[in-house]
């Protein structure tokens, strides 16, 4: 079907007009494809043409000038055209030598027509034959594109797929997909890559390759392997249409996948709470998941304003895009939705001194994907501990969904997705939880914290960056954007609040918890608008 389509210069020279023509050079070009015919009379023509163009020309702009027509000629080359036919009689009566050894050394098609010819009968012979390609070309597209869609709803397996395609065009048609084999249709060819491993650089000669990707990341690949003849232009039309069909067939079985994945949910959410041995989940995961590799994991949890309202949250489509994202940087995903979150196993298969980084590397990927972005804008994280032992699932659990509720109170402060990392912001929460936290940040901050709030002062803000600064005044200085005589003035009004010895370790220490716990109380909105009665300042 493909092979009918490209228009050669070899095919024009049977079309009517050209029957007394002679080829006087580039007789090995002849196989060039030619995409228009255009009449040219000027020596400047580079800036004229888009390349695939075959030239027919009287001379009348050379005159028997042969340093013009050799100009002519290396712009034609330049350019690409297909090849130049002149008329010989009026204007020129020969061919110069120098230009048909260029012609010749470029396999460039020199033409000659040895009588008069007419040009706009030439022209529009051709550009009809062009057109009616492109309309037969187009045609066939879409009539293939109708059998792909019907297939899609009939198939059960991609292979079906390249049968379609392999009858189309004839050609042998590879796919493979991330960490699988190469499939051929019909066969594996006897020339060409014979490790398996297609790639740019293994494929054969004259082979075309489509990436198919899903998620924004590269699932599987497609490549067409010339037979009889090369690959074409609507060749790769086809290819197109074919990749994009195979990734609607296999995000469909993806999804279909996801949702059998879901009903798992309540068996997901007993281990979650621990309520399975290690013999019952190691038995579970070899059962159902054979080719997985287990080398300890970690719970992470999420949750989003909005996610529960109708029409605005696929669940499913967010857990198929979860676990394609984490496949691909080395965990097996198995999820479970608890009602006011979801939940999420990320059980690793690589090395464990890397399973952090690769989580904050997942998440990030995620929080930047068009889903999350339009959907989910105000998506929470919390990552647990890593666990070696199954059983312990629940600990991890637990220590995410506090990670959770850490980050969804500290809104709009840069924390930490792990729960290891907020060691201060859980010991906050425990004094939170059995003392009166408000009056202890109140002794310690209560006056500095006052005074702020009646001179419009800065002083806690400088006490914050010269802690951060293991106080050092001139780089305290230039964070705070002050001269040293202004830092010089705030740190005797800082010492007066809390004593010459507030840098000392235990005190600094103290200083330090207690500027944490002021911004989580008040990133809960509970000191708001009476901090100096919350504070127990008189």
């Amino acid at each position: 079907m493909g092979g009918n389509f490209p228009l050669t210069v070899a095919d024009i020279l049977q079309r009517k007009h050209f029957e007394n023509t002679m080829v006087v050079a580039g007789k090995e070009g002849l196989s060039r494809t030619v995409k228009w015919v255009h009449v040219v009379e000027v020596t400047k023509i580079s800036n004229l043409l888009r390349g695939k163009e075959l030239i027919l020309s009287t001379g009348v702009g050379w005159r028997e000038d042969d340093s013009l027509f050799l100009s002519l000629l290396q712009q034609l080359i330049e350019c690409d055209a297909s090849g130049l036919c002149i008329e010989l009689g009026t204007y020129a009566s020969s061919i110069p030598e120098e230009a048909i050894e260029l012609a010749d050394q470029h396999h460039f098609p020199l033409i000659l027509f040895l009588e008069e010819v007419p040009f706009v009968e030439i022209t529009h012979d051709i550009h009809t034959y062009l057109i009616n390609q492109q309309y037969k070309m187009i045609s066939q597209l879409e009539s293939y594109s109708q059998e792909l869609n019907k297939k899609l709803l009939a198939i059960h397996h991609h292979r079906d797929i390249l049968k379609v395609l392999h009858r189309c065009l004839g050609h042998d048609v590879m796919f493979k997909m991330n960490g699988g084999e190469a499939e051929y249709v019909p066969g594996r060819p006897k020339r060409g890559n014979e490790s398996g491993v297609p790639s740019e650089a293994s494929l054969p000669p004259g082979a075309v390759s489509k990436p198919i990707s899903l998620f924004g990341t590269e699932y599987a690949e497609l490549a067409l392997l010339p037979t009889d003849r090369d690959i074409n232009e609507f060749d790769l039309l086809i290819l197109d249409r074919t990749a994009t069909a195979l990734a609607q067939h296999l995000l469909r079985n993806l999804y279909i996948e996801e949702k059998r994945r879901t009903e798992e949910n309540e068996w997901v959410k007993g281990w979650m709470e621990g309520k399975y041995t290690d013999e019952e989940v190691s038995s579970y995961l070899s059962h159902y998941f054979p080719y997985y590799q287990i080398n300890g994991g970690a719970v992470w949890v999420c949750k989003a304003e909005g996610a529960g309202q109708k029409g605005n949250f696929d669940s499913t489509y967010f857990k198929l895009l979860c676990r394609s994202v984490f496949e691909q940087r080395g965990f097996f995903l198995l999820s479970s939705d608890m009602g006011r979150h979801l939940a999420f196993i990320a059980i690793n298969q690589r090395d464990e001194a890397t399973w952090k980084s690769r989580i904050a590397e997942s998440i990030r990927c995620l929080m930047e994907s068009e889903f999350v972005q339009t959907r989910l804008p105000h998506l929470l994280v919390g990552v647990g501990t890593f666990v070696k032992s199954l059983s312990a699932m629940k600990k991890s659990y637990a220590a995410a969904l506090e990670a959770l509720t850490i980050r969804s109170r500290m809104k709009g402060k840069s924390t930490s997705l792990f729960y290891n990392d907020l060691d201060l912001y859980r010991m906050i929460t425990v004094l939170d939880k059995y003392s009166d936290l408000r009056e202890m940040v109140g002794s310690y901050l209560g006056p500095i914290i006052e005074y702020d709030r009646k001179h419009n002062g800065k002083l806690l803000e400088t006490l914050k960056v010269y802690l951060q600064c293991n106080g050092s005044k001139q780089e305290t200085a230039r964070r705070l954007f002050i001269v040293r005589q202004t830092l010089y003035h705030r740190m005797e009004k800082l010492e007066r609040f809390l004593g010459t010895d507030f840098m000392e370790a235990d005190k600094r220490l103290a200083l330090e918890l207690m500027l944490k716990a002021y911004d989580y109380l008040m990133s809960g909105g509970e000191m708001h608008g009476q901090r100096r009665a919350a504070l127990g300042a008189e």
